[in-house]
């Protein structure tokens, strides 16, 4: 029973009644109309088994908005809170009509989402389907996201980054140890791979974020674990200097010029003098050009 008055936390657990395919092929629409394949999608999303302490079957009904937290080409994200347990959790609306292709990376991302038992990873409450919409019920973070941190209130302090940095290594270490996984995208890990529907169209022709993208990603190559120490190592930089480190002038460049840059140019580098040696060091390892020399978030910790 839930306490009078109190809270009852929802915490995930593993659970091995998953019905859900590891690679859920999606009909095709020359057979299937879009409510056929619709009414698929939200079959296998009611078939995947969340796992929690108790059983939560999440409805549109059952969660009171709170208020918006962002909003971009393919969706939104608000907080709200169920209004049984009073749990905040952060509601992830996904428009699947303007891509159908996407229905099989939204069902690979819930599959991800619901495989994971980490602290450095968001934990995920469910999904349900809605019209045309898919809804993802995760963890809320309260304080935000780090960009946002820094924008407000200006350098974030290195002991504090210090700690950032370990559980952005720890959280990416178990997504690739533990289910082979790299991420592909932005202290817990929250996005695996639909957040690259928000991104500009440009930056479309790429999965991920191409202000973050590692110099070999850029040119084509295969992903690696090591492409998102780079990713790392540019995060780093930028919270502590309190802005985006490319290019060292602080001048804007359009994302054709951004790549370019990153590709042909020297990596970035801290000021001189400003921070500790040690800091200065594990930030070019991050960034060293050629992926065989880059540390694996394993070896950095």
């Amino acid at each position: 029973m839930i306490p009078q008055g109190g809270t009852r936390s929802i915490r995930k657990k593993r659970n091995i009644q998953l019905k859900l395919e590891s690679s859920p092929v999606v009909s095709s629409p020359t057979k299937t109309g879009p409510d056929d394949a619709r009414e698929g999608l939200a079959q296998r999303i009611t078939d995947l088994e969340v796992g929690l302490e108790f059983r939560l079957d999440l409805k549109s009904e059952d969660l009171k908005h709170l208020k918006e937290l962002g909003a971009g080409n393919g969706g939104t994200v608000s907080q709200v809170m169920h209004i049984t347990t009073k749990t905040l959790m952060a509601k992830k609306i996904i428009h699947i009509d303007a891509n159908p292709s996407l229905r099989k990376q939204i069902l690979r991302e819930l599959q991800i989402l619901h495989d994971c038992n980490s602290r450095y990873i968001v934990s995920f409450y469910g999904a349900f389907m809605s019209d045309a919409d898919i809804s993802m019920c995760m963890e809320y973070m309260d304080v935000g996201s780090l960009d946002q941190i820094y924008k407000k209130n200006g350098p974030i302090p290195l002991e504090i980054v210090g700690k950032i940095t370990i559980a952005v290594l720890e959280g990416l270490n178990y997504l690739y140890e533990s289910h082979r996984i790299i991420h592909r995208g932005q202290i817990k890990i929250c996005d695996f791979g639909v957040s690259g529907q928000l991104i500009n169209s440009i930056a479309d022709t790429f999965v991920g974020t191409s202000n973050y993208m590692s110099p070999e990603r850029i040119q084509g190559a295969t992903y690696s674990v090591r492409s998102d120490v780079w990713s790392v190592g540019i995060t780093l930089m930028e919270l502590a200097m309190g802005r985006f480190p490319f290019p060292p002038d602080g001048s804007q460049l359009t994302v054709l010029e951004l790549l370019q840059h990153i590709v042909n140019e020297a990596p970035p580098k801290l000021p001189a003098g400003e921070f500790p040696e040690h800091f200065d060091d594990f930030v070019q390892k991050c960034l060293i050009k050629e992926v065989s020399g880059r540390p694996s978030p394993n070896e950095l910790l």
